[in-house]
């Protein structure tokens, strides 16, 4: 095999010498751009710079650099960050026999690509990537990217009007002619937005036909989550997904301020099993990876250091997730960021060991545009649910959040069957939020959950058909005095084995009925006692000390006190109305201990009074 030094001796080469030939390097010897070149001398393809290398002797001719499908930036030429090397990116993405792109030097990018490839790693090998000038990108377009991998939306749209319910949890939808799609196909799934909201729709999704069941159903890969009722309009739109795709092993630092000037490494529309890995990104506008119709997906061990904007909506994400399905964020880290994961419209995914340092935005979201069956453990970084506003519809469901540490948990709209255990809420030093859990009572699960600031329960919706169930918690208040339930809380909410620190005049406003059990309460008896508005009311089992309730609703029908003990505290039940229908009043088994009694209606017919055990108590 000949041997010549460089490209530009390779482009003077005459080919009757040899038809291979040895190049030990792009400028010099040893310079990382070496190869083996080949010659098809009836070749008249554009030459690259690269992979492919014109003769300056003969036309047609070209030499072919010969690889098994890893290349190197260096065998374009570029050797450093100093000169921009987007025409390299754009010649290996684009060509099909390159599977792996390798970057083993820093680089620059001064152009947005958008590319419509499949099966490419791209590994910048831990290397720089700055984006100094780099051309303007379009307004309000976070999808303006260094590089953007998209695939092709069809011509093939199709639109069904359903006359049969679509309920939670199937994966068979109805069609007016299953003819009309074949197994293996993607379609983007979409159903007609609801009143009263722009972006109000339950259904948006990227799915694969994976069976036809007869001629008017058809199967896809996903669950369905929300009822939708005949007389709903549901589009399939067939699109060509590109997939398989890796990024990695990249410190990008963005340039410019604003959301035309800056800039951002990874952007993913229409795309299957797109994944990114240590991505590690600093100064970026628009969010560092975003994705819309994605669907199986992982983003690994990235981070996001001190974004130019973080006030508005889209800027300062380390990943944004829209429509997505399948996703699973990890190990990912933020500085001083807005968010480090927003889904909006997402289902099935699962963000686990993610930590948010510097935040006051709030690192782990969700828009409430019906995301479901997402999955949050071990993570640490304020949390907000389905609070983007109505337009979004505000709702979500079968969100479980597992050993968190937040400074403010928010889950207090159209959240149905949350599930919460191990989560900590704390008073942060200094910070606009001060530590509170905000929830909504429809299928509420707490286990093993504490904060030092407040506990407050809504009701925005009510739609679960499971209990709500507080277990194991912890909730201690600071001198605030605020409702722990709302006046709209009209579910019936059961406390067991929890503690109550610090309750001194807080109340429980909602007439939905409240269950006390082997719950301890601790208070300071100079001050207000809490009050109840439940209209039943059951405490069993309880301690009370410094503390006791007043009750607060003269429509009050059923209160229980039973095998509790109270110390230095208070009852006081002046709205209790005896004289209300089938009302009852029960308090047996009882030790009080240095407490006050107020307005106990003892000699009623309907109230039993029994074997309760009294020291130092004050009747008034």
């Amino acid at each position: 095999m000949n041997t010549v030094l460089n490209i530009a001796e390779l482009k003077d080469y005459p080919s009757s010498e040899s038809n291979v030939v040895y190049v030990s390097g792009y400028y010099v010897e040893n310079d990382g751009g070496a190869g083996i070149y080949s010659w098809n001398a009836n070749s008249d393809a554009p030459e690259n710079g690269g992979t492919i290398i014109a003769s300056t002797l003969v036309d047609p001719g070209r030499w072919f650099l010969q690889h098994q499908g890893s290349v190197d930036f260096k065998n374009f030429g570029v050797m450093d960050d100093e000169e921009p090397a987007d025409f390299a990116l754009v010649a290996m993405v684009n060509d099909f026999y390159i599977k792996n792109i390798i970057a083993t030097n820093p680089l620059k990018f001064t152009e947005r690509h958008i590319f419509r490839r499949s099966g490419l790693t791209l590994d910048f090998n831990h290397n720089t990537v700055k984006t100094t000038r780099i051309e303007p990108a379009a307004p309000n377009d976070p999808f303006s990217a260094v590089m953007f991998f998209q695939g092709n939306v069809t011509d093939h749209s199709v639109q069904v009007t359903l006359t049969e319910k679509i309920i939670d949890g199937v994966d068979v939808f109805q069609v007016d002619d299953s003819n009309q799609f074949s197994v293996g196909e993607w379609y983007t799934l979409e159903v007609n937005t609801l009143p009263g909201g722009t972006y109000n729709r339950e259904l948006q999704k990227l799915v694969e036909i994976i069976s036809i069941i007869d001629a008017t159903h058809i199967r896809v890969n996903y669950r369905n989550a929300w009822e939708l009722a005949a007389g709903r309009v549901i589009s399939w739109t067939k699109v060509e997904p590109v997939q398989h795709l890796t990024v990695k092993n990249m410190q990008f630092f963005g340039a410019g301020d604003t959301a035309i000037t800056g800039s951002h490494p990874l952007a993913f529309e229409y795309a299957i099993y797109a994944n990114v890995a240590n991505i590690h990104a600093t100064g970026t506008f628009w969010p560092a990876i975003i994705r819309r119709w994605g669907t199986h997906y992982i983003t690994d061990q990235c981070s996001l250091t001190n974004p130019y904007g973080i006030t508005l909506g889209g800027s300062g994400y380390l990943t944004q997730q829209l429509n997505c399905l399948y996703g699973h964020v990890r190990d990912c880290h933020t500085v001083n960021a807005r968010h480090l994961n927003d889904f909006t419209s997402a289902a099935y995914c699962m963000v686990e060991n993610c930590h948010a340092e510097g935040e006051d935005q709030g690192p782990f979201v969700t828009h409430g545009q019906y995301e479901h069956d997402l999955v949050y453990s071990g993570n640490s970084g304020m949390m907000t649910f389905a609070n983007s506003g109505a337009p979004w519809g505000s709702s979500a469901k079968r969100i479980t959040v597992r050993k968190h540490v937040c400074p403010y948990f928010a889950a207090f709209t159209k959240i149905t069957d949350l599930t919460l255990e191990d989560v900590t809420v704390l008073i942060p030093s200094a910070g606009t939020f001060l530590g509170e859990f905000r929830v909504n009572a429809d299928g509420l699960n707490m286990k093993g959950c504490s904060t030092n600031g407040a506990l407050r329960i809504y009701q925005a919706s009510q739609l679960s058909k499971r209990k709500n169930i507080i277990q194991n918690s912890s909730f201690q208040w600071d001198e605030r005095v605020v409702p722990i339930t709302a006046v709209n809380v009209t579910g019936a909410i059961t406390f067991v084995d929890s503690q109550f620190i610090n309750i001194n005049g807080q109340s429980f406003d909602g007439p939905g009925s409240v269950d006390f059990i082997r719950c301890s309460f601790a208070g300071d008896v100079l001050k207000a006692l809490p009050e109840i508005a439940a209209v039943r009311l059951r405490i069993a089992e309880c301690d009370y000390t410094g503390s006791g309730l007043s009750l607060k609703n003269l429509n009050q029908k059923n209160v229980l006190l039973t095998n509790s003990t109270l110390t230095q505290g208070g009852l006081n039940f002046t709205n209790f109305n005896a004289a209300i229908g089938r009302a009852s009043f029960i308090f047996t088994n009882n030790v009080l201990n240095d407490t006050t009694l107020t307005a106990v209606p003892i000699a009623a017919n309907n109230v039993k009074w029994d074997n309760n055990v009294f020291f130092d108590v004050v009747t008034v």
